[in-house]
């Protein structure tokens, strides 16, 4: 029988399926097979290792009956502890763990696994389901407060998305303040000059919409962010569609005996803006009278509360969408069927390709809404929101800014008429 073993470190880690013996001076790590769930950690170090001194410590957390006490040079010891019987066949269960009788056995012999997510166990040996706002901690021994969740300005991604919002919004503001010096240059008054503008500041509130959609939900902001977003758009999208009529015709009007004259103006393309934006009024006032959206809490996911928009009816809120798409399609389809009318600055090129941006992202959008929860649902709709934005932005007005800025002797009269 060995009684010492210099400089041994054994440590016991609780809840872990294996303990090893580390012994410095044969250089081996000799395990020690532990049940799931074990005792609590005991750490015992001493220069003269006492072997009783251990097997004290051992048997009163284990029911080893033989182990490796260690190993010197070639020779194995192995100690035999006899342990004094018990009442019961096997230990309590430690907390966050649950009983599970063995089959064909007595009912005091069971082994001890862990509580599911969502369950706690104070060493019972019976798993409790926590209440429906809190969730298990990490050893599943305590229920915990779930954490908030939706996209605040104080989070990262809501930061950034406003953040672009704001810088972006700038881009139509100094694209107008450039029209407004020089609008009475061909540039500028080709296609209708009026409603350039009115476009212009249109895209601005699309842009400014984001910003609705950041912050804790509330009943007011619900009421307010999908029906504005809508309206702003369809003022957007039926702006272009308006310009894109108007380039057809003009050109048509110029053919002898044409009728189309009398409809050359500001107030065709107005009255095509206000068709299409009444009936997506109409959609509007129908969905916030029968099925308004509100705030909701959603209670069901793991550790977390989520704060959200519930959209009332799902079905009126894609009858907007697809309003928005048919509009869009309408003017891509003119545009495209124009992009090749003989003007010195038709810009039906650029609304077909601006047309190409907008549905694409917003078809793009739609299986990410769906799939996505939360904040990040949220988010996938400020990004379509900005992204389908600016793509109007820059596809339309960036070759006009640049003739402004860059090539004003494209921009006059006598240019166009030697064209």
């Amino acid at each position: 029988m060995v009684t010492t073993l210099e400089s041994v470190l054994v440590p016991l880690a609780g809840n872990k399926a294996g303990v090893s013996v580390d012994n410095p001076l044969a250089g081996r790590t000799i395990g020690l097979k532990e049940p799931l769930c074990g005792s609590p950690s005991i750490r015992f170090y001493t220069d003269n290792f006492n072997v009783n001194e251990f097997v004290e410590l051992l048997s009163a957390s284990t029911t080893f009956l033989k182990f490796v006490v260690g190993e010197i040079g070639k020779t194995v010891y192995f100690l035999d502890v006899d342990l004094i019987p018990k009442s019961v066949c096997s230990e309590a269960c430690h907390p966050g763990c649950r009983k599970v009788v063995r089959q064909g056995e007595s009912v005091c012999c069971f082994d001890c696994i862990p509580c599911s997510d969502g369950e706690v166990s104070n060493g019972s040996g019976i798993c409790i389901k926590c209440p429906e706002d809190y969730w298990s901690n990490t050893e599943k021994d305590l229920c915990i407060a779930k954490y908030i969740e939706f996209l605040s300005y104080e989070d990262p991604l809501g930061t950034s998305l406003a953040a672009i919002a704001v810088v972006f919004s700038l881009m139509p503001v100094g694209v107008l303040c450039i029209f407004i010096k020089h609008h009475d240059t061909p540039v500028v008054k080709a296609n209708n000059r009026e409603v350039s503008y009115f476009l212009l500041i249109s895209n601005l509130l699309c842009l400014l919409t984001a910003l609705i959609f950041i912050g804790p939900p509330k009943d007011e902001t619900c009421i307010f962010r999908q029906p504005a977003f809508g309206i702003f758009f369809s003022i957007c999208v039926s702006a272009i569609l308006a310009k894109t009529v108007t380039v057809v015709i003009a050109f048509n009007a110029t053919k002898p005996g044409s009728r189309l004259k009398n409809l050359v103006g500001s107030k065709t393309s107005f009255f095509i803006i206000f068709c299409c934006l009444l009936l997506q009024f109409i959609l509007c006032i129908i969905w916030l009278s029968v099925s308004p959206p509100f705030s909701e809490t959603d209670k069901k996911l793991p550790e977390k509360t989520v704060i959200q928009c519930n959209e009332g009816s799902v079905l009126m809120f894609y009858c907007m969408l697809g309003y928005l798409g048919i509009l869009a399609t309408v003017s891509l389809l003119i545009a495209f069927l124009a992009r090749n009318l003989p003007d010195s600055f038709n810009e039906t090129k650029f609304i077909t390709f601006s047309m190409i941006v907008f549905v694409t992202v917003w078809l793009t959008f739609i299986p990410a809404y769906v799939s996505t929860k939360g904040k990040y649902m949220v988010a996938a709709e400020i990004f379509a929101i900005l992204s389908s934005s600016i793509g109007l932005l820059l596809c339309i007005f960036s070759p006009k800014c640049y003739i402004i800025i860059m090539r004003p002797e494209m921009n006059t009269r006598g240019y166009i008429v030697r064209q």
